[in-house]
């Protein structure tokens, strides 16, 4: 029986290939920080997985049979709120990844992605940081308008203090902890307490869920910077 690291960030790989699962297995197994502790070649196995295996990252495929991955996040999500979904996907087309963000994945990532690339997704997820690629945000960022323009101005706050609204919008602009505290001159265990409350108020449990909360309720203005959701 296969030991878990308590101390190694835990992934599972969803993905119907098995030459591909396979490939993950191996990158990933070179990093000394990471630990695969189960695979799945459907939704279906991924969903039970997630429900018996103590894991803290699932690299989660969009086609597959039985369940397709978009499903298999929702319930995953709904069950284990705390677990955090990469998408490991060959779609770059803005539906599919409005739709996993609506069911609380943390991270998109395209299949061509570079090894280092993938193992600092990895690790910034878990961190509680979220990840969209550089070449999609023009996409976010357009439909964020769309939706800002047909809302109504909603003055509601939910509670949330002037600064947490700062520390809102920088994580709006896709900045981690660390480049926020530098721009609002603050500590990075700051800028987490800060989150941490943010959290609490908007009712919802990562940073994806806070960003999207906020974009429906009008607490960001949207920005026509590159890297505002997503990062190289």
């Amino acid at each position: 029986m296969t030991e878990f690291n308590k101390d190694k960030i835990k992934v599972i790989i969803a993905d119907d290939h098995p030459l591909l699962r396979e490939g993950i297995i191996k990158i990933l197994s070179l990093e000394p920080k990471i630990q695969v502790v189960g695979e799945a070649e459907d939704g279906a196995q991924a969903i039970e997985l997630a429900r018996n295996t103590d894991v803290d990252i699932i690299l989660m495929d969009i086609n597959m049979p039985k369940i397709n991955g978009i499903m298999a996040t929702k319930i995953i999500k709904e069950e284990k709120p705390n677990v955090r979904i990469i998408a490991l996907t060959i779609h770059n087309q803005e539906e599919y990844l409005f739709e996993l963000i609506r069911c609380g994945i943390s991270g998109y990532v395209l299949k061509d992605v570079r090894p280092d690339e993938l193992i600092e997704t990895i690790e910034k997820v878990t961190q509680g940081e979220c990840f969209i690629p550089s070449s999609m945000t023009p996409k976010v960022f357009e439909v964020i308008s769309r939706l800002s323009n047909r809302q109504e101005k909603n003055d509601d706050t939910f509670d949330l203090t002037p600064r947490e609204l700062e520390v809102l919008q920088e994580v709006a602009l896709g900045l981690s902890n660390k480049e926020i505290g530098e721009k609002l001159f603050i500590s990075e265990k700051t800028v987490k307490n800060h989150l941490t409350n943010i959290y609490q108020k908007l009712g919802v449990t990562d940073r994806t869920q806070a960003l999207l909360f906020a974009i429906k309720n009008n607490l960001v203005a949207p920005s026509n910077k590159d890297n505002c959701v997503g990062k190289n």
